[in-house]
This record gives structure tokens, sequence and C-alpha cells, in this order.
């Protein structure tokens, strides 16, 4: 019987390339999307993926939509906590609501999202919990100061969640991308990308949206059990560690 996988954030970008790769890897997938109802409509249209929205940053709301996922689909046995925002300044600039959003979304989203989940994947001893981070979380970033501890703070929850469950079948892992060919990305103006950007990538390209999902469904397998509480970096060689 297929695994349900439940992605945040899963209807554009990296999360639409997750969504659709686990899909073609046989689970049954839900995306869940915050606002952007124009795309979400249109890549369930594409996919046949079936869509939930609700803002991710609320306990509450998690708490609801899993609860529909999975009265719809069955237990959420892989979660891809994808799902993230940005609010770029300079700290000494920085205002409170641009701080605060950032962090509960993008760190706060993982106790939201994945304490409504690791009950059950304890209950039934298998579970994938699986959280996009950033190299940014890994060696900072200019106006980023926010979105740099968030995603930092990723990875520290990943390590101490993935030594609490290793035990009972769970595997807890993180994926931190370097820039990806994505709508945020391709926003930066072109002749910025030319020279300040991918001057500093190795491999002299941005990555695709595909690249990270591959790592999502390798992390995601039943024969990926004996890794557990690590970081994968998928940069371009950009940052290593």
């Amino acid at each position: 019987m297929a695994r349900v996988a439940l992605v945040t954030g899963g209807t554009r970008g990296i999360g639409a390339a997750i969504s659709k790769a686990l899909k073609a890897a046989g689970y049954k997938v839900a995306a869940n999307y915050a606002g952007n109802d124009a795309a979400a409509e249109k890549f369930k249209t594409e996919t046949g993926i079936p869509i939930y929205k609700w803002d991710v940053s609320s306990f509450d709301a998690c708490a609801a939509g899993v609860k529909k996922v999975e009265a719809d689909l069955g237990p959420i046995e892989v979660l891809v906590n994808n799902a993230g925002i940005t609010r770029d300044t300079a700290f000494h600039k920085m205002t409170l609501e641009q701080w605060t959003a950032v962090i509960n979304t993008n760190l706060g989203s993982l106790f939201n999202m994945t304490r409504q989940v690791i009950e059950g994947m304890r209950a039934r001893k298998f579970g994938r919990v699986i959280s996009i981070s950033s190299i940014n979380g890994q060696k900072g970033q200019f106006g980023q100061v926010n979105y740099s501890a968030a995603k930092a703070g990723d990875i520290g929850f990943t390590k101490a969640l993935a030594l609490e469950n290793a035990k009972g079948g769970i595997t807890v892992n993180a994926i931190c991308p370097g820039y990806i060919n994505t709508e945020m990305v391709q926003a930066v103006p072109k002749d910025v990308l030319e020279k300040n950007v991918i001057p500093q990538i190795p491999v002299s390209r941005l990555g695709e949206p595909e690249e990270i999902a591959r790592a999502v469904v390798f992390l995601a397998a039943d024969e990926s059990g004996f890794i557990t509480g690590s970081t994968l970096t998928v940069n371009g060689g950009q940052y290593m560690v």
C-alpha cells in the first residue's frame, strides 16, 4: 500500500518538484499551500495531486489541516517541511514583524507540523521527517539574519528530533539547497546572478528544483532507514561542510 506524504509549500517551486517526484515514486501525496490559489489550482489540475490550504505558522491550522489530510488519504508517514518565506533587510533596519514572520513560518512550522504526526509515526514504528533548510542556514547571508537564524534552527531541530526517535523506525533529516532556479531566484536581476551569484558556484550554474526533489525521494525511501540526523547539502559546491 502506498505511503502517504505531505509536502508543505508543495504547489510551487521546490515544493512542487518534491510533490511531483514523490508521486512519481509511488507515494500518495498531499500538497499544502498558504495563499496563491491560482497557482495551487493550476498545480492540482496538471498533477492530480490534492491540495490543502492552511498557514503553517499557526499550530491550530496545522492540526486541522493534518486531520483533513489523514481523513482523506490515511496516516501521514512522510512529512516534508518545505514551506518558507523571506523578509530580507539588514538587521539594523529589520522590524519585529519581519523577524517574527520568518521565524514563525520557517522554523516554528517545523514544530507546528511535526508535532501533529510524530505520535502516529512512533505508534506505527515508521516515519520520515525531511526539512528543507538552506545554504544560508549553514554559512549566513547578508540581509538575512532572520532567514539564516530560522534555517540554522531547522538543522538543530533535525539533529535533536533524530536522536529522540532513532530507535523507533523514524528518520529525521535536513536538506540545504544552494541557489535553485525558482521564481524567488529568477526575481534577482540577471546581471546580479551572472556577475555575483553564479561565479560563486563551482559547477557554474543554478540548481534545479528537481535536484532537490531527488534528494527528498532518496531520504524518504524505506531503504534509507540508516540515515538520520543528517544534513544533505545540495549547492553545487558553493559551501562545503
